[in-house]
């Protein structure tokens, strides 16, 4: 079931559009139907209300202007796991180092570059 804070792709005439993050669902006057506010992950990011049934927010064909869209819900990221199962910040160390030492890089300053 897609809800709050899912991130969702959103599909334009059966091309992959904008990423966006469902900010709030709410029930419209009209029976059956939810005003759903996203944010689209665009650059600026934008809010955009849309009035939907739940089975187009579930992923279900609609259209727009006669174009056909549908929002695909993205699966969470899976977290990575520490070797013996444990996810605590203190199991999860940096792997160990070999004997071997580091090899030195040279700094470089900006300000002294020639002009």
């Amino acid at each position: 079931m897609t809800t709050i804070n899912d991130i969702v792709l959103v599909h334009f005439d059966k091309t992959p559009l904008f990423y966006a993050r469902i900010e709030d669902i709410n029930p419209d006057a009209k029976p059956g139907w939810y005003q759903v506010r996203i944010q689209a992950l665009t650059n600026p990011p934008q809010d955009i209300t849309w009035i939907l049934r739940e089975e187009y927010i579930e992923g279900a064909e609609f259209t727009m202007g006669g174009k056909s869209m549908h929002l695909e819900k993205l699966p969470p990221l899976a977290e990575k796991e520490a070797p013996d199962g444990d996810n605590s910040p203190k199991a999860m160390k940096k792997p160990a180092r070999s004997g071997k030492k580091p090899a030195s890089g040279k700094v470089v300053s900006l300000f002294d570059r020639p002009k």
